[in-house]
């Protein structure tokens, strides 16, 4: 079996990060975390989402920083947010959103083929 050497031509890292890192950080900590490892080129997988608030954060900073020919913006999938309705929390009241999986890299290196409640299928190039 031959071993090719330039394989860093055409892999692509994938970062998974695990909710207790993401719950240590601050919201400005994981967008810049993010917006950073995306850049050198990996694809992120959060094990929990973002909220909406850091979601939009994400995107406006993106924006900001798109340059043509370097860096195309993002492409971030997320599964639908499931919301904890238990019996209790409805008579009080509290219901909790929670996030789920959440999937981000460079628009030009990932493509959402299809989506679901409970699935996610990409391709990813380089």
């Amino acid at each position: 079996m031959s071993q090719n050497k330039n394989n860093s031509q055409t892999n692509v890292q994938l970062d998974l990060i695990s909710e207790d890192k993401l719950a240590q950080m601050t919201p400005m900590e994981k967008i810049r975390l993010i917006l950073d490892e995306v850049r050198s080129g990996k694809i992120i997988v959060l094990e929990r989402g973002l909220t909406p608030g850091e979601e939009a954060k994400l995107i406006e900073m993106t924006m900001t920083e798109i340059v043509p020919d370097e860096f195309s913006g993002i492409e971030i999938e997320s599964y639908p947010t499931k919301q904890n309705t238990s019996f209790l929390r409805k008579i009080l009241g509290k219901t909790t959103t929670q996030t789920r999986l959440t999937v981000i890299g460079e628009a030009n290196q990932l493509k959402t083929i299809k989506k679901d409640r409970d699935m996610i299928s990409a391709i990813v190039t380089k």
